[in-house]
């Protein structure tokens, strides 16, 4: 093993145990450096084959950073992007254990379903367009394995894009009926609004978003696949949830999403 695969490993490694003991982390960039793409996708991959090793199943991807408002939040200035498994998606009707999170966070955000494969191609937004099943509402519950959110870019990349979980809404609604760059958004924490934002916070356009993964995860060997779900980006700010909360998304075209957090983790 090349030191540099060690440290992507020990990188992984540390990340993986901060998940497993709930007891953040402190950040890797110590071993990855905090701007090597290729390395911080690298310990991203080690981390997903030990979900999937565990019997975790993916089912599509988020995209992170896509917010100019969440960017300047953590101080990055480009976008990245994770892997959805099986076991991250909440419906409304459930409690979302907080046992499952170590310092969460809310964004509301378009989420995708797709009917076709986005392999070949330009994978322009008009293709992307025509791949896309229904947008649905979503939350997603970001989290983050490193210590008080002291995160890098190469932090956020190799921490699966501090990813955590996720609540889809109701209403499944196909684009010939929603125009994402249009939608408005607010967002509330114990009915008092946390965030607003629209479709055009999202890199121009949640389509815009879509183009920009379908591309990258093709660059890197994992393409999207027809039924994969994929979660396009903030629209807003996020905003910390405490134990206990409803946090509830309005995005106009889509309707309204809820989630709702256990009292206290164990």
């Amino acid at each position: 093993m090349t030191t540099t695969d060690a440290a992507v490993e020990q990188a992984a490694q540390r990340l993986l145990e901060a998940q497993s003991t709930r007891t953040p982390c402190a950040p890797i960039r110590d071993l990855i450096g905090d701007a090597d793409v290729p390395r911080a996708y690298a310990v991203q991959e080690r981390t997903t084959a030990a979900r999937v090793a565990g019997g975790a199943t993916v089912i599509g991807h988020k995209i992170g950073l896509t917010s100019k408002a969440v960017q300047d939040q953590l101080g990055v200035d480009r976008p990245d992007f994770g892997i959805l498994f099986d076991d991250m998606g909440y419906a409304e009707s459930d409690v979302v254990p907080m046992e499952r999170l170590l310092q969460p966070k809310a964004e509301a955000e378009v989420a995708f379903v797709l009917a076709e494969d986005l392999v070949e191609g330009e994978l322009d937004v008009e293709q992307v367009r025509g791949a896309v099943a229904f947008a649905v509402a979503a939350i997603e519950i970001v989290d983050s394995r490193v210590a008080d959110w002291n995160i890098s870019y190469g932090d956020t990349v190799a921490d699966n894009a501090s990813s955590g979980l996720y609540v889809l809404g109701a209403n499944q609604v196909p684009l010939t009926d929603f125009e994402p760059v249009e939608t408005e958004m607010t967002m509330s924490i114990n009915g008092e609004q946390v965030s607003s934002g629209n479709g055009a916070a999202c890199l121009g356009d949640p389509l815009a978003a879509l183009s920009w993964l379908a591309r990258t995860a093709r660059d890197v060997g994992t393409p999207l696949r027809a039924g994969h779900l994929v979660l396009s980006g903030a629209l807003g700010p996020m905003a910390s949830v405490p134990a206990g909360a409803s946090v509830t998304a309005e995005i106009s075209g889509l309707g309204t999403v809820t989630a709702t957090f256990s009292a206290a983790a164990d």
